[in-house]
């Protein structure tokens, strides 16, 4: 009884079909890099100080230079700072008449901490007009700095639970129907962002947009790896998240020459209304209508890849998935109902969030560093591409379960290392965390990948969905820990980096191995995965002694590859 795999040897495993559908996913998957990490640029914070009224006349008044503002103006920042204080300012009426030009305040100069001191009542005045930003604009800045952490928690949990959703949706109605309902959502959610008069509404739509836009890029990346022979799995799932560093890149450049926010916004949210043009350029996946038993449909599609890669492929071929499971409704108790299922989905779930916590805080850490953050950003996106390169180099030839533990084990030491090298050799502190970087992002190249093998087709989306959601919880805890635990040690981040990474690498070598296995349709076939790895691996490796006698015509002996 032949299966979706054995069609695809029919019909072609990577052909020209195949190439010009990623080509197309992968367009969405660099679009998505925006609303993932663009909130850099959205929440960009230059210099600032209180702004005090009549300050402004009296330095045009009496032609001061801006430091010399700053010094008869501002106090310094508290515990002896050299700097002036970003969030208070002197409690004084610089519209008396008594102020003068020459000498406004000789104690002021002269640093005195007798003179009252009132928080910043009357706004805040930013350096560096020209740019506009989320944080300029509603001034989050001081005691309102926390509302910046809550708008990129509140869009992580709206990809906590709009990934649930959009993969339950995308096993009932399917890869293609979803893909295009979220993005349409999305596109026209982006729109209204770039219009919205005030954070209120802005933490609203953020949130909306997190409910549809990675459970997008989820079904995009499940449905193009489910188009191809296994073989081929792990080069289009690799390079649909090599276009989304690509879209990092990108981005740092738009960000340059577009810096005001809602111009950005708009530049980058257009181009999404390109995808819904795909409701007639990709088809519905095969191998799920096959597990919803609409097989004339599968076989028009199939017939279609057969032609455009030059193959044939007959009109009464006969393709039987065997799903015996409850195909429509795919549930949270099917994620633990059986042991090995129940294993892979707590291993999953706990790398998920602590790949996520680790990608989002190196990230943030990198952007506190000071320096161009047009370039801190485009090379924080670089670093991404050698890992996709060691993951191609590797995975066919050592498996999925060794690189995806390498590349946590490496970034949670790389973490601890990076901690504990002193401030006076920054740059090699900085070097370090970029080869965590590096490891970390090769574990999320491979959990993506692994997640799908694990799990049968009536229930890969939703299991791969409910499995991510938890990335998006260590993206809610990761400015919180970026910021409020440097704020005892500096270093103290990257310890909590560290040891979670160096758990999560040592959680995947529980993992079973999934190199050269056809994707599972059945509860069974997962419960069963490490007998039929034995069963291929005896197949395979088992040595058959021929004598010339058995025979009969030498011209029929083929050599069979490995897989």
């Amino acid at each position: 009884m032949p299966t979706f795999d054995d069609v695809l040897e029919e019909v072609g495993k990577f052909g020209l079909y195949q190439k010009l559908i990623l080509g197309l996913v992968c367009l969405s998957s660099a679009a998505f890099s925006y609303l993932y990490v663009g909130f850099v640029f959205l929440a960009v914070t230059p210099d600032h100080w209180c702004r005090s009224p009549g300050v402004t006349e009296l330095r045009n008044k009496c032609n001061w230079s801006l430091e010399q503002e700053k010094n008869y103006t501002l106090p310094l920042g508290r515990s002896g700072s050299s700097s002036h204080s970003q969030c208070e300012r002197y409690d004084i009426d610089w519209n008396s008449s008594s102020v003068s030009c020459e000498n406004p305040l000789l104690f002021v100069q002269n640093g005195s901490w007798d003179l009252p001191r009132t928080a910043c009542q009357d706004g805040w005045v930013f350096e560096n007009g020209l740019s506009s930003s989320i944080v300029t604009e509603f001034e989050l800045v001081c005691s309102e700095a926390w509302k910046l952490d809550l708008s990129q928690a509140c869009l992580n949990l709206g990809f906590t639970l709009g990934t649930i959703i959009m993969g339950f949706a995308a096993d009932t109605f399917g890869r293609k129907s979803s893909f295009l309902f979220a993005t349409f959502v999305n596109s026209v959610l982006g729109l209204v962002v770039s219009f919205l008069p005030n954070y209120t509404w802005f933490l609203t739509f953020r949130t909306l947009q997190g409910l549809f836009s990675k459970g997008s890029w989820l079904c995009a990346y499940v449905f193009i790896t489910e188009l191809v022979g296994l073989e081929y799995r792990k080069t289009v799932g690799i390079l649909y998240q090599v276009w989304f560093s690509t879209g990092m890149m990108l981005l740092s450049a738009v960000a340059y020459f577009v810096p005001d926010w809602r111009n950005l916004q708009l530049v980058t949210t257009i181009p999404s209304f390109f995808f819904l043009t795909y409701y007639w350029l990709i088809p519905e996946s095969p191998r799920w209508m096959l597990s919803q038993k609409k097989n004339a449909e599968a076989i028009n599609v199939i017939q279609k890849i057969a032609k455009t890669n030059g193959n044939n492929f007959p009109k009464d071929f006969e393709i039987v998935e065997e799903c015996s499971e409850d195909l429509n409704h795919p549930s949270f108790v099917d994620l633990v109902r059986t042991p090995q299922i129940r294993k892979h989905t707590l291993i999953l779930m706990f790398n998920w969030f602590a790949i996520t916590l680790i990608y989002q805080g190196l990230v943030m850490r990198l952007g506190t560093l000071g320096g161009n953050i047009y370039l801190d950003f485009f090379i924080s996106g670089a670093v991404e591409i050698p890992a996709a390169i060691i993951i191609l180099l590797t995975i066919e030839r050592i498996g999925r379960r060794l690189p995806f533990a390498a590349g946590c084990l490496l970034s949670g030491a790389s973490c601890l290392i990076a901690a504990l090298i002193p401030d006076s050799i920054s740059w090699l502190s900085t070097a370090v965390a970029f080869v965590g970087k590096l490891g970390i992002t090769m574990s999320i190249e491979m959990v993506v990948f692994v997640n799908a093998e694990l799990y049968p087709t009536f229930m890969r989306n939703f299991g791969v969905s409910v499995c991510s959601s938890l990335c998006d919880i260590g993206g809610v805890a990761a400015p919180f820990i970026v910021y409020r635990l440097a704020g005892t040690w500096v270093g103290l981040p990257l310890v909590v980096f560290g040891v979670i990474g160096l758990i999560a690498g040592s959680l995947v070598l529980l993992l079973p191995e999934t190199k050269g296995l056809t994707l599972p349709d059945t509860i069974e076939d997962v419960e069963n995965i490490t007998r039929t790895k034995e069963k291929i691996l005896k197949t395979h490796y088992q040595p058959v002694v021929l004598h010339s006698t058995d025979i009969k015509d030498p011209t029929s002996v083929k050599m069979v590859s490995e897989t």
